[in-house]
């Protein structure tokens, strides 16, 4: 969403694909703004070439990352936000779970109060009826009452609330450490454990 922080959106989906996960993408209309300023992610209006973009930029940062993870990666499958009638909007669509990374205030009071007016909110609206796990990811400070309540009732209604808070007992060196210990923290709310020699032992 608008939110900062769309290193760490990358990096967990990176993450996602390396272990043959394949991911629905949305981007809401100021998210596009955002990763471009902070990434320069040039992403097509077209949802199949925006597809392509993605499996490509990711293909290429596995390749750096780790060749040998090349071959198993997962797929990116993009979705426009004003997609409204795209397969994840419908509660029949079935997923494993939805991560809202990072989650700006105006995207969790829209989740808060159930509103649908694009295919994220419908997305997240979905993933709530039908009791699947959700994880947001709010990227804001300081907060007033307001954003405090709006998570306060996710909470309450099942959403894993992991604010982008990096962490330092394992020694981060790079702001590439710091991200990509996070995003292990926000899988292991999905239930999906990555082995790590910077966990607490």
């Amino acid at each position: 969403t608008g939110a900062s922080g769309t290193i760490y959106a990358q990096q967990l989906i990176l993450d996602l694909l390396s272990l043959s996960h394949d991911i629905d993408l949305m981007i809401s209309s100021a998210g596009l703004f955002v990763a471009a300023e902070e990434l320069d992610w040039q992403i097509p209006e077209d949802e199949s070439e925006a597809s392509r973009y993605f499996n490509e930029m990711f293909r290429n940062l596995a390749v750096k990352q780790n060749e040998s993870i090349v071959d198993k990666l997962g797929r990116v499958n993009y979705y426009r936000y004003d997609h409204i009638s795209a397969p994840p909007a419908s509660g029949s669509y079935f997923s494993d779970g939805m991560i809202i990374i990072p989650c700006s205030m105006g995207a969790a009071s829209s989740v808060a109060s159930g509103k649908s007016d694009n295919l994220l909110e419908r997305t997240a609206d979905v993933a709530l009826k039908e009791h699947r796990r959700m994880v947001m990811v709010p990227r804001e400070s300081p907060m007033h009452a307001i954003h405090l309540r709006n998570l306060l009732t996710l909470a309450e209604l099942g959403v894993y609330i992991v604010p982008a808070c990096p962490s330092f007992y394992q020694h981060p060196r790079t702001i590439d450490d710091l991200v990509e210990y996070f995003s292990l923290r926000v899988l292991d709310q999905l239930g999906i454990h990555l082995e790590s020699d910077q966990r607490w032992t």
